[in-house]
């Protein structure tokens, strides 16, 4: 059929079902991107281009003028713009210990978005994977995929993380885009039949033991601008966060060192371990580039915080299921002196025994959990009591990099 009587058939179509054929081939694709087709779809919805919807910036992105139409970008930004716009109202009321939107579980379950990991191998094999199931805590959500046949770890190059709404003309946001060659794993765990591997940032992979094959892959994601991630992230390109520095203030010789606030909690990929909410935190060092910032001090006692249950990931496979000791979840959400979010984790960890004693009026066996990353880093003591096989987190510290600091306040700190 000619091309031309193509144009007009799909001339006709609504913008769904216009999505929908451009999945049928290539022909289709090409067909269902026309810049004609779409500047006639834009001008019957939005009338003349205006330079943002709302407070959303119509901005394109290099990599897709290639392939997609100029006017078919623009609506599709001014679409997710307005949805933006109509779901920011959700997301006014802030939580007084999170500091974080206190709908932002309720406004994803209603985006109603699925979760969609894409495995890339060496041989240019794709591997699409819908997710199994996912599960809410107070600041994060954790999602997995299992099942099926899942390439073994070495032949993956790489792993990318969509949103996508597909009720809402299948729109896919690029989450994550992690390379494999640039993320190696660290060793996080394992059990009778899983072995558990860590790739930052809150990635989780189970190998079958004996066997390179991969059993499941577990996601973790800070709620942290998690809404906007998925409304205004595009295909190939991850949502930016556009930098809002706090005012300056010259007239304190420490701004930037003080007034934080933490919120901290430990769990698994089920039930929560521990929560705790730490005002008025201060910097009292800056070593090797790192702010030292002491939340719970080994010698004050009425700082040290009891955990709930076992310090472990379970994990589920079909009608398997296990669980790998001496490893959770750290969820972080560290707020500035205006109380705006200034450090954000979500992130697997794990603790090893230590020999030396490490606190003061318990008699048990000390662990250290230790987290790092190019943003700072985090060190927690434990002690788990013999009688009682329970844990106390008795010393917690972030260690901050200056260059975040600097780079947040507009100060010039030196390490």
């Amino acid at each position: 059929m000619p091309s031309e009587i193509l144009h007009k058939i799909l001339s006709y179509l609504d913008v769904s079902s216009l999505f929908c054929i451009s999945h049928v081939s290539k022909l289709f694709y090409q067909l269902t991107n026309d810049d004609v087709l779409w500047y006639r779809i834009y001008m019957s919805e939005f009338g003349w281009k205006p330079k943002a919807a709302g407070n959303v910036a119509v901005k394109m992105e290099p990599a897709e003028d290639r392939s997609t139409s100029c006017w078919k970008w623009m609506y599709l930004r001014m679409i997710t713009g307005r949805e933006m716009n109509k779901w920011r109202g959700e997301l006014r009321d802030i939580g007084p210990f999170t500091g974080l939107p206190q709908q932002t579980e309720w406004v994803l379950r209603n985006l109603n978005v699925s979760w969609e990991l894409m495995l890339h191998t060496h041989w240019g094999q794709v591997v699409v994977l819908e997710q199994t199931r996912g599960h809410y805590f107070e600041s994060s959500m954790i999602v997995h995929w299992s099942g099926g046949r899942l390439p073994s770890y070495q032949d993956i190059n790489s792993i990318q993380l969509y949103g996508v709404r597909k009720e809402k003309l299948a729109w896919r946001s690029l989450i994550l885009n992690l390379d494999m060659r640039t993320h190696p794993y660290e060793l996080t765990g394992k059990d009778g039949q899983i072995r558990l591997a860590c790739l930052s940032p809150g990635v989780v992979i189970g190998f079958w033991r004996g066997r390179g094959n991969i059993a499941f892959i577990m996601i973790n994601l800070h709620f942290h601008k998690l809404v906007e991630k998925i409304l205004l992230g595009s295909p190939v390109c991850p949502y930016s966060e556009p930098l809002d520095p706090p005012p300056v203030d010259d007239r304190d010789p420490k701004f930037g060192l003080h007034g934080y606030t933490l919120h901290f909690v430990l769990h698994n990929t089920r039930t929560q371990i521990m929560s705790g909410h730490f005002c008025q935190l201060s910097c009292s060092t800056i070593q090797q580039g790192l702010a030292e910032m002491k939340v719970i001090s080994r010698t004050n006692v009425s700082q040290h915080r009891s955990l709930s249950g076992s310090i472990r990931v379970p994990w589920k496979w079909e009608k398997l299921e296990g669980s790998v000791e001496n490893c959770c979840v750290m969820t972080l959400t560290l707020l500035d002196e205006f109380q705006k979010p200034f450090w954000c984790v979500s992130t697997p960890v794990t603790i090893s025994v230590v020999k030396k004693s490490q606190s003061l009026g318990y008699s048990g066996t000390n662990f250290l959990m230790v987290y790092r990353s190019s943003e700072g880093q985090v060190k927690m003591k434990l002690v788990r009591l013999k009688e009682q096989q329970q844990f106390f987190l008795v010393g917690l510290t972030l260690y901050v990099s200056i260059l975040k600091v600097n780079a947040h306040f507009s100060t010039k700190y030196k390490s």
